[in-house]
């Protein structure tokens, strides 16, 4: 299927597992540029280890972490 994303940047949160790492393994198929986001590091690099199998992809990870009441991104 062609979604016309190829080449686009796509952002997925909530990406280590489930219905994001499921979204982030589609979009990267489908050409887009994933950037993946998720509170456990352990699991999401992981998770884009699998989606940097698919040909053609790029892909940045970024575990969160919680700062008091802030999240950042590290």
């Amino acid at each position: 299927m062609d979604l016309g994303i190829k080449g686009k940047t796509a952002l997925v949160v909530a990406a280590s597992k489930g219905m994001g790492k499921a979204s982030a393994m589609g979009l990267a198929a489908e050409g887009a540029r994933v950037v993946m986001c998720a509170r456990g590091e352990a699991a999401l690099k992981e998770a884009a280890g699998e989606v940097k199998q698919l040909p053609h992809t790029h892909v940045r990870s970024h575990p969160r972490r919680a700062v008091g009441n802030d999240w950042t991104i590290m």
